[in-house]
């Protein structure tokens, strides 16, 4: 493994070694989301409660990616990625405490700490690509970008089976502590792998800039919050509650079906290039977001009248939400490439952060709508919101640089 390394540029070396980073953080996010699920499940805490275990999650999301982009600018994304490593192996260690400790207050804190590492480790992993790919070669940034992100939503939803599994062969102690000791390997690697000064600006950026100025990565990131508000408002708690609850699913049934939906949704987001223009050497801009959005408007609106008209209610559902995995995967990799394409040269870690600020905010505000209006009207009035989302996210996107 280490002569074929050795033969490889330095690029190239380079980001196999961010991606294997990401890849090991990500596996490890997706089993800690599964394990606390199906430990508090089995406590008897209702599907709601269990949601809000997260809120810290995606709140600190928010602020991370904000300070996040500006701190790998001033030391580098090297050291972000391994201090997100790091903070994720001290969030596992944190639930290793005796199952009395295991109070909800505790593992929000968990949770929040976890949240923080891991933007901090996609924010560093994708803005380290910019740094990695010469400026005259967009199609060779649009694929890299398409298989970091991808793979690592496909590893998130095999690390749902994997937390399942582990909780069955270990226990959650077991578990946690298995993955504890898995990443705290990938870390002291990383420490000694990773290129010194990765994404350091020239110059230190002062905190004000940590708002972007560009017009592009500002339209991108509006779209961006709807874009995820419009997924999670049904996909985050009112999904999950109404298989369980209506469609009378067990909870392994509920979480293998997640875990494959993502799986599925990853694999496309890496093929994404082939769906765009890659094949004809086009590179996509901004025309092709706002088209691709207003393609997936139609999902939410066609499954919503379905559940209202009573029309194969089950079937379309299913259906409805396998195809919007797919096309949602591909407005999600435009998005991803578009934000590297756009940064600045110069400390590009502060408009994907930026970017990534506008994303943890669209997720947070439809985790919380997500509970709410299902509780109150169903998950009909959570697609509506969707398509609505969906709208504002198209018409942003007319504001995009056509290039």
């Amino acid at each position: 493994m280490v002569t074929v390394l050795s033969r490889l540029t330095p690029q190239l070396r380079q980001y196999l070694i961010v991606t294997g980073n990401y890849w090991a953080f990500t596996l490890t996010d997706g089993a800690l989301r599964m394990l606390v699920v199906l430990h508090f499940h089995q406590l008897g805490y209702s599907p709601l409660d269990i949601a809000l275990l997260f809120l810290f999650y995606e709140f600190f999301g928010i602020v991370t990616n904000l300070l996040g982009g500006w701190l790998g600018a001033r030391i580098g994304l090297n050291r972000t990625m391994n201090i997100g490593l790091g903070m994720q192996v001290v969030a596992l260690g944190m639930l290793l405490v005796p199952a009395a400790m295991l109070t909800v207050p505790w593992v929000m804190l968990a949770q929040a700490l976890s949240g923080i590492a891991k933007d901090l480790n996609k924010m560093s992993a994708k803005s380290s690509v910019k740094q990695l790919v010469p400026a005259n070669a967009q199609g060779t940034l649009y694929q890299w970008v398409a298989i970091l992100t991808g793979s690592k939503n496909a590893l998130k939803g095999a690390g749902f089976f994997l937390g399942g599994v582990l909780l069955t062969l270990l226990g959650f102690q077991g578990a946690v502590l298995a993955m504890a000791v898995v990443l705290a390997l990938v870390w002291l690697l990383s420490l000694v792998s990773l290129k010194q000064e990765l994404g350091r600006a020239k110059t230190s950026p002062k905190f004000s800039q940590v708002f972007s100025k560009s017009r592009a990565v500002n339209t991108l990131s509006a779209a961006r919050m709807f874009l995820f508000g419009a997924r999670d408002v049904w996909f985050v708690v009112a999904l999950p509650v109404y298989l369980a609850s209506t469609m009378g699913w067990d909870h392994w049934s509920v979480g293998g079906f997640l875990a494959l939906w993502v799986i599925g949704y990853g694999i496309i987001q890496s093929v994404a290039p082939y769906f765009t223009g890659k094949r004809s050497g086009h590179i996509p801009g901004g025309r092709a977001v706002f088209f691709w959005a207003l393609g997936l408007l139609l999902l939410p609106v066609l499954i919503a009248v379905s559940l209202s008209s009573h029309f194969y209610p089950q079937t379309v559902l299913l259906a409805g939400l396998m195809i919007f995995g797919g096309v949602f995967a591909i407005n999600s990799s435009l998005h991803s490439y578009l934000i590297v394409s756009y940064a600045r040269e110069d400390g590009a870690s502060m408009d994907v952060g930026f970017y990534y600020m506008a994303n943890a905010m669209g997720r947070l505000l439809g985790t919380v709508l997500s509970g709410y209006l299902f509780q109150i009207a169903g998950l009909t009035a959570c697609l509506w919101v969707s398509a609505l989302f969906l709208a504002i996210a198209a018409g942003i996107s007319l504001y995009l640089p056509a290039r």
